[in-house]
């Protein structure tokens, strides 16, 4: 396994860097700016405005953009990249001859876009999780193989008929390119891809190489440790919902963990993040998912993921997805919506139905998983009402949540009976870290 951490040694990135500071100078606070990232063959839904946190005053960059780092490795190559919308990258582009900067500009590009039509790689096929590679679809939803109109690539799907890559659609090539981001919840697929992508990488003896990216939530690690008698595409190894680690990271313990089929190592880089911290502030500039609409929604996700597992709706079906919570059968009160097929929820819980619930809109932003949601749920929940469904159990990894939640057990009594789990992830995390 082979880990890139080469601090501003190339021009590219020397450069993408002093530009994105003296455009940070330019602002009286050192702490964020704004952007607005548009991407063409996206629609418009998918285009968010975020602000985004830099260390000491320096930006963020990610691995897609530390293009002179990871050329090396596919120049001249037969790749497949693993993408969807997020897979966006900076370059900086010349507007006037000389060896002078004044007069560049960065522009964004989707990187299986910039790939395909530079430096002679040669893309040969693009891999899509679940969502599909313009993230349109619906959570769950079956995603087809298809054809990127753009590119001319083909598209194969990897939530559809197989969630792992095949032998056959491996064959002839040289390396395959990850580039997705996550936002570090054990529930959230991207990570099961990841898994099924290295496994089938190591059989085939073909080069995975992860381009990271930062995890919004990777300030805090908390949640019920994944038990392996609970293991689906929704948790495949034994991890707390939250575990604070990049795409990257999760990447290497993978692999130095030996969770492959077979005790299986994949031959593994990681093109690093520079100037990241677990504690950055970090926001999206476009939707990991259709119904993660923004920061809010992100941090909140964690906890309100659970819900996904009952009867509860946590607000798809609305603009305010994973910031709110409700049912037609909670008791009434001011709060009310209801849940309308929309983007990215064509059947929503309780569809066309008012709900009373619950607006976290305004909430702090959480360093820990709050439960007091899931209380308040099952508490509002009328006995003759069938609140959690067949797959609670398995975006907890335990039967024990429910278990507790119907015994009536506080939030402090819950969150004790997994501390000791945690402190045993902690140990095994801390020995594939990248980042302070």
């Amino acid at each position: 396994m082979v880990t890139i951490r080469f601090k501003n040694t190339y021009f590219f990135s020397v450069i993408l860097t002093l530009l994105l500071l003296i455009s940070c100078a330019n602002k009286q606070s050192s702490i964020s700016k704004k952007e607005v990232i548009k991407i063409e063959g996206i629609e418009n839904k998918q285009e968010v405005t975020t602000t985004k946190q830099t260390q000491n005053d320096k930006p963020i960059v990610t691995g897609a953009d530390r293009f002179y780092t990871y050329l090396p490795f596919i120049k001249g190559k037969n790749i497949a990249i693993v993408a969807n919308q997020t897979s966006v990258m900076k370059v900086l582009q010349r507007q006037s001859r000389g060896p002078s900067t004044m007069g560049s500009k960065v522009v964004t590009h989707h990187i299986v876009d910039y790939l395909s039509t530079n430096y002679n790689i040669k893309v040969k096929k693009v891999f899509s999780p679940e969502h599909g590679f313009r993230g349109k679809a619906d959570a769950g939803e079956t995603v087809a193989d298809g054809k990127d109109l753009k590119t001319g690539l083909p598209i194969l799907s990897l939530h559809g008929k197989s969630k792992k890559p095949t032998q056959e659609q491996l064959k002839g090539l040289d390396a395959v390119v990850f580039d997705i981001q996550d936002i570090g919840v054990r529930f959230y697929t991207y990570i099961s891809t990841l898994t099924y992508v290295m496994e089938a990488c190591a059989e085939a003896n073909i080069p995975v190489i992860v381009l990271d990216r930062p995890n919004p939530n990777g300030h805090y690690i908390d949640g019920p440790v994944l038990e392996m008698q609970h293991k689906s595409f929704l948790g495949m190894h034994p991890i707390p919902v939250v575990y604070g680690m990049t795409i990257g990271e999760y990447a290497k313990m993978v692999n130095g963990e030996n969770w492959l089929n077979n005790g299986l190592k994949c031959d593994l880089t990681v093109i690093e993040l520079e100037n990241y911290t677990h504690d950055s502030e970090y926001s999206l500039t476009i939707r990991p998912s259709p119904n993660i609409p923004n920061d809010k929604a992100v941090n909140l996700y964690p906890s309100l993921g659970f819900f996904e597992g009952t009867t509860i709706n946590a607000g798809r079906g609305t603009e305010s997805q994973f910031q709110r919570y409700g049912a037609p059968y909670f008791p009434e009160n001011e709060f009310t919506y209801t849940p309308i097929p929309n983007f990215g929820a064509k059947y929503p819980k309780h569809k066309n139905q008012l709900c009373y619930g619950v607006d976290l809109s305004e909430e702090p932003k959480l360093s820990q998983l709050n439960l007091k949601y899931l209380i308040d749920a099952y508490n509002k929940t009328p006995k003759n009402e069938k609140l959690f469904g067949p797959t609670f159990t398995i975006h907890a990894g335990t039967e024990k949540l429910q278990q507790q939640l119907e015994q009536g057990l506080t939030e402090e009594e819950i969150r004790k009976s997994w501390q000791s789990d945690l402190e045993a992830f902690k140990k095994i995390r801390e020995k594939y870290l990248l980042y302070d």
